[in-house]
């Protein structure tokens, strides 16, 4: 898993772009581990590949102790949070590097809005051709993830009215979203040339869609949600996302070829999800149907009923959607912060002092 964190002033709460000093600090522990992202602003931080959600989880509370400690040693800290809550981040600093100056002369003002942080979930699967015919039973349930780690509620200051604010902007980018329907690794890989030779692409690892092949792993790469806010939930997101997977696989195996969803659906199903998380409806893009959040979870939760049994996450799925039910979102929980006082110095101040929160045990 790989996870997106903010560099923050303690002191402003504003952004701050220090990453890399963050990442030279944190970088005698983590390794290759840790390093920077396209803005200054940004750290990245990746977990080893790991059997069990419960290794996965250690690592993962680990790692982001040992990136905010290297971010108090340099008068720092780090947030978990999709979107920058203040700060003057458009257009944002952008870290020197060749690839990034080659991205920015093709897509241009596209980056101005780039200070955004993801999760990324990555699953093994024995090669190319299943993972392309798996991405295509997780399109339906893309917008339910959306919705269940929406934790971008505020930008620069303001609260957009989303709770997911970081799925609207990274939508613009032309090749970025969920990903097609297809029929096979033939269809995949003669789009992909086609978006390359269109300069849509400047390298593989422009494709930005939120289920992709790895161009560099022998994984199916899920990164549609926000950041989560804490660990805990980071480890509940790889649990549903591999349960969603093995689900899949064996959809495939016995020659399921997936739903050929509206494309209009799914993008009002993420636009709804992004809007309302989990408190408010969303829209089933298999019917168009508008349901309540907590039904579309609730479809999810029996989908993979399944797959939680035979991984054995069932239990702890299970307990952590009722606890996330119980607390509220990311978002919520940033607007909570917020409403106590009306001050988005406190949305900050509650980012920076959860993101070590424990487990729920």
């Amino acid at each position: 898993m790989e996870e997106e964190y903010l560099v923050v002033d303690p002191v402003t709460r504003e952004v701050a772009p220090e990453a890399a000093a963050v990442v030279e600090a944190a970088s005698g522990e983590l390794g290759a581990r840790v390093c920077t992202e396209i803005t200054r602003f940004q750290v990245e931080a990746k977990t080893d590949p790991c059997a069990g959600i419960g290794d996965l989880e250690a690592q993962l509370r680990a790692m982001r102790a040992v990136v905010a400690e290297a971010a108090r040693r340099q008068g720092l800290a780090v947030v978990a949070s999709g979107t920058p809550v203040l700060g003057d981040a458009v257009p944002p600093p952008i870290t020197d590097h060749p690839r990034y100056g080659v991205g920015i002369a093709n897509y241009r003002s596209l980056h101005d809005e780039q200070s955004i942080c993801a999760g990324h979930v990555h699953v093994h699967l024995p090669d190319r051709e299943r993972a392309v015919l798996v991405s295509n039973h997780l399109r339906p349930w893309l917008p339910v993830l959306i919705a269940l780690m929406a934790n971008s509620p505020f930008w620069t200051g303001r609260d957009t009215g989303y709770a997911g604010w970081r799925t609207l902007t990274w939508g613009k980018w032309p090749v970025a979203g969920p990903p097609p329907y297809f029929a096979s690794l033939a269809e995949y890989d003669e789009l992909i040339a086609a978006l390359t030779e269109s300069g849509a692409l400047v390298d593989p690892g422009t494709i930005f869609w939120d289920v992709r092949p790895s161009a560099h792993l022998p994984t199916l790469e899920v990164r549609v949600t926000d950041v989560p806010a804490t660990a805990g939930e980071s480890a509940l997101l790889a649990a549903v996302i591999r349960a969603l997977v093995v689900e899949s696989l064996e959809r495939v195996e016995r020659g399921d070829p997936g739903p050929e969803l509206s494309a209009e659906r799914l993008r009002v199903a993420y636009w709804r999800a992004a809007r309302d998380g989990l408190d408010g409806h969303g829209v089933d893009p298999l019917t168009g149907r508008l349901l309540p959040a907590d039904d579309l979870l609730a479809t999810l939760l029996g989908h993979i009923g399944p797959a939680l049994e035979e991984t054995g996450d069932l239990d702890l799925v299970t307990r952590r959607l009722a606890r996330l039910r119980a607390g509220g979102t990311g978002a919520a929980r940033q607007r909570a912060a917020y409403e106590r006082r009306g001050r988005p110095e406190d949305v900050v101040d509650h980012l920076v002092e959860h993101l070590l929160d424990e487990a729920d045990e």
